[in-house]
């Protein structure tokens, strides 16, 4: 399971990483990620909390931040839920390899529906390497054996 301090959650960060971020399509899924640089905004996690004498940005947990868009296209409720599981547990085994400062989006498209977990996880992985995030082959020969 993917940890709440790794998922995004505020639309403006949703729709900072969908306009600005990179983009990648695979079969099932489409991955969009961006690098917060100095000269955007920060993010909303990184807001200056306005009570703080020193208007110091609040701390933040450390982590690439994970959101999902899983929409009624994919399916029922229950289908949309199962996906997102999925999603979130596969974001879970590539935490450790990617930037702390990234923010990534998975888009589910309506094939997520019938795909399987291991199907999904090498999706992703393979999303990811397209951008050139270094995924570690332990990592990738572990979830391929799956």
């Amino acid at each position: 399971m993917l940890p709440e301090p790794y998922r995004l959650h505020h639309r403006a960060d949703f729709s900072r990483t969908v306009r600005r971020g990179r983009r990648v399509g695979r079969r099932d899924i489409v991955v969009h990620v961006v690098m917060p640089s100095a000269s955007e905004e920060p993010r909303s996690d990184d807001a200056v909390r306005s009570d703080d004498a020193a208007a110091r940005p609040l701390a933040r947990f450390g982590g690439p931040r994970f959101g999902l868009i899983v929409s009624k296209a994919v399916g029922t409720a229950v289908v949309r839920h199962r996906v997102a599981r999925r999603l979130r547990h596969i974001c879970a085994g590539v935490v450790a390899d990617l930037p702390a400062e990234a923010d990534v989006v998975i888009r589910a498209l309506p094939g997520a529906a019938v795909a399987t977990s291991a199907e999904l996880d090498q999706q992703l992985r393979s999303a990811l390497r397209k951008m050139s995030f270094d995924l570690s082959a332990a990592r990738v020969a572990s979830s391929d054996a799956s």
